[in-house]
């Protein structure tokens, strides 16, 4: 089994969310399972040595994958795309960075080996889908027919924060999500969800989906809260000199149910903390001189009072 991350931009926090998982999967890995990361920022990869296998991607590739109607997340399935093509007789499993292995990897194994692909979770048929987004995409797709597959209320959609292919069937179920997220593009379909829509109906048409959120933790309700644990955890690793295997090791040691993966915000609540954090900046603020600079303990001393 082939497990892919895809990540790039220079935001830290991104690339450490993507090592941190890595290394909950290679903790329980066996020696059939290697990690493979296609990325546009290879050195924040050092530290896993050859424990994953870094495929550098550039911006002239990243632009190609994004195909006919300039589509962002059309990479996703393009990646899994040049993945099996590399590796045609394996089982792929893609993971977001920001999702962790908290259960048994041979369980994914086990389904996949059916012909049943996997996806994060079953978040429902689109004719019920709650959200505004949701419900202009069941407008706009219900009754249609892309890519010679009819489109209705009942078509499921799934989450694609796990994206998992079964060997013999992979080929054409990328092929057709390729086909899906093309035609519901070229029919103006509302994008923010056309890539993980495509797959849901690709991988239920091509082999049938089971969900795998029974082993895969996904975050994107609380990214804030698990940017910080995970970060505690690397400073901690850092300043006992941890190597990496030992990190991996550790990685196990995370009480992963005491903190939520999803946490519903208010919306006025966010907005209010923003303004508060502007309205109450006196704009006062001192620095160390640069160099050449005299010293400027005064201006400190004047300032700090005036706060």
């Amino acid at each position: 089994m082939i497990v892919l991350y895809l990540t790039f931009g220079q935001d830290v926090r991104v690339h450490q969310q993507a090592v941190f998982s890595a290394m909950t999967v290679l903790q329980g890995a066996g020696p059939r399972v290697q990690c493979v990361v296609y990325t546009d920022a290879p050195d924040y990869y050092r530290l896993l040595g050859d424990r994953v296998q870094l495929r550098v991607t550039t911006p002239g590739q990243l632009q190609e994958w994004r195909g006919p109607h300039d589509f962002f997340w059309r990479i996703k399935i393009k990646a899994l795309e040049a993945l099996q093509q590399q590796y045609p007789g394996e089982s792929l499993v893609y993971l977001d960075a920001d999702t962790f292995c908290f259960g048994e990897l041979s369980t994914l194994e086990e389904v996949l080996a059916t012909g049943t692909h996997l996806m994060h979770a079953r978040e429902g048929e689109l004719g019920e889908l709650p959200t505004s987004t949701e419900r202009r995409m069941y407008r706009q797709c219900s009754g249609n027919n892309f890519a010679g597959i009819p489109i209705d209320g009942k078509s499921t959609m799934y989450n694609a924060g796990v994206v998992g292919l079964a060997a013999d069937r992979a080929a054409e179920a990328i092929q057709l999500a390729l086909d899906l997220c093309d035609a519901m593009c070229a029919a103006g379909v509302t994008r923010r969800l056309v890539e993980q829509f495509a797959l849901s109906v690709a991988l239920a048409e091509r082999g049938g989906l089971a969900a795998a959120n029974g082993s895969i933790g996904h975050y994107w309700g609380n990214k804030a809260g698990w940017n910080e644990r995970i970060a505690g955890f690397f400073l901690a690793q850092h300043l006992q000199a941890a190597g990496v295997e030992d990190q991996i090791a550790a990685s196990q040691d995370i009480d992963f149910t005491a903190l939520p993966i999803y946490m519903r915000s208010s919306g006025t609540r966010n907005k209010l903390n923003r303004w508060v954090d502007r309205a109450f900046d006196k704009g006062v603020h001192a620095y160390v001189p640069r160099p050449g600079d005299p010293p400027n303990d005064r201006s400190e001393r004047l300032q700090a009072r005036r706060v």
